[in-house]
């Protein structure tokens, strides 16, 4: 079964880089017909199909078709020495790293909660985690495509599930999530006069409380801003940014959510609010 899980997870980490990769591509393309659309004006020509299956797998940098034997998970990319068979691009390192992820993860919830269906509805909580976190990180934007579902289906969660908040924990939880952060977008916007988030943030904040229930909101935020505040230092240290360069937070939201995931029975602050 170990091996069975290692397999599952990578291979489903190695779906979730179609996602990153691609979703972001399709929104754009979609706004941008949107905005044709209201203008009224017709497309040039038509673009091809461009979805989570289609076009196949091919090389981003040659365009050549990826053949199955190198598409295997973490294995094909060791084997190919991380570059393209036909024209030695380099493959990103992100592409393992996130198989092994998917993986390690999932190994993680059957070793807290068994084979079970708890364990299977949190693991799909950290898949989308893992995907808005590093979409943002790409592209500092957090699609809706992700957050939305994560809080409804976080909701149902609670309403079926032991392992989870109660559904008025949950419900309080992805109202408050979304409003604190909310909140505090709208103060820094009046006294800084610029935007310090998106709304994208809001969104992915209510999808953890609703999963986690409010109870966690606070551990989520504070582990979120500290590692925020940490990141933004080193970037100014070493001259990589300054005060005003975009800070993708939705990673630091995703990790925190995770830490509240495994370990909110050790956190105090988590211990002394529940």
């Amino acid at each position: 079964m170990l091996v069975l899980a290692i397999v599952a997870g990578s291979c489903v980490g190695s779906f979730l880089n179609v996602v990153i990769d691609r979703l972001p591509t399709m929104l754009d393309r979609r706004w941008r017909d949107d905005a044709l659309y209201a203008l009224h004006i017709a497309p040039a020509h038509p673009r091809p199909t461009f979805n989570l299956a289609l076009p196949g797998s091919h090389c981003g940098a040659c365009g050549s078709p990826i053949k199955p034997r190198d598409n295997i998970p973490v294995f094909s990319w060791i084997m190919l020495r991380g570059r393209c068979r036909h024209c030695t691009a380099r493959i990103s390192a992100r592409l393992p790293a996130i198989e092994v992820a998917g993986a390690a993860l999932l190994l993680a919830v059957l070793a807290v909660w068994g084979y079970t269906v708890s364990a299977l509805a949190f693991y799909v909580l950290l898949m989308a985690l893992l995907a808005a976190a590093t979409i943002d990180a790409k592209t500092q934007l957090i699609p809706d495509e992700i957050t939305l579902p994560l809080v409804w289906l976080g909701l149902l969660a609670a309403a079926f599930l032991d392992t989870t908040p109660t559904p008025v924990d949950a419900i309080v939880g992805a109202v408050a999530g979304y409003a604190a952060l909310w909140l505090i977008y709208q103060v820094h916007k009046r006294v800084m006069r610029r935007e310090g988030m998106g709304y994208g943030d809001f969104k992915l904040l209510a999808g953890l409380g609703a999963w986690l229930g409010w109870q966690a909101l606070p551990t989520i935020a504070l582990i979120a801003g500290l590692l925020g505040i940490g990141y933004a230092a080193i970037g100014l240290v070493r001259g990589s940014s300054n005060r005003l360069t975009p800070l993708p937070f939705g990673p630091f939201l995703a990790l925190g959510g995770v830490i509240a995931l495994f370990f909110a029975s050790r956190l105090p602050l988590l211990l002394t609010l529940g």
